[in-house]
C-alpha cells in the first residue's frame, strides 16, 4: 500500500512512540480515528446531497405524466364497390387485411397487424 513496506510502519510506529511517550499515543490514536470517521461522514453527505440534485428536476422541467394506454388504430376497409356508382374519396391504394381489417402498404404480403397473408393484387 503507498510503497510502504512493513519495516517503514515499524520505525514510524517507534519514532512517534519516542516524540509523543506512551500515555499520549492512544489519545493521539483515537483523535486520528475520529478525524478520519468524520471525514468519511461528510464526504458520504456530500455525495448523497450531490447525487440528490442531480436527480431532481429543475424548475424549466416539469416531470410529464405517462403517456396512457394507446390500442392499435384499426382502419375500416373500404365498402365494396358498387356497380355504377362513384364513391369520393381517397383511391383505395392501401392494402387491406381481410381478417382485421387493417391498412398495410401495397408492397406488403402479410398484415402488419395480425400476421396473416393479404390477397394477392391483380394488375
Amino acid at each position: 500500500m503507498f510503497g510502504i513496506q512493513p519495516i517503514h510502519i515499524v520505525i514510524i510506529v517507534l519514532v512517534a512512540l519516542l516524540i509523543f511517550g506512551p500515555k499520549r499515543l492512544p489519545e493521539i490514536g483515537r483523535g486520528i480515528g475520529r478525524a478520519i470517521n468524520e471525514f468519511r461522514l461528510g464526504t458520504r453527505e456530500m455525495t448523497d446531497g450531490f447525487r440528490e440534485e442531480v436527480t431532481r428536476p429543475t424548475e424549466n422541467q416539469t416531470i410529464a405524466p405517462p403517456p396512457p394506454a394507446s390500442r392499435p388504430v384499426v382502419a375500416t376497409p373500404p365498402a365494396p364497390a358498387t356497380p355504377g356508382v362513384s364513391t369520393p374519396g381517397p383511391s383505395t391504394s392501401g392494402n387491406f387485411c381481410v381478417q382485421c381489417g387493417a391498412p398495410n402498404t401495397p408492397e406488403a404480403n402479410f398484415c402488419n397487424n395480425c400476421g396473416s397473408a393479404l390477397p394477392k393484387k391483380v394488375v
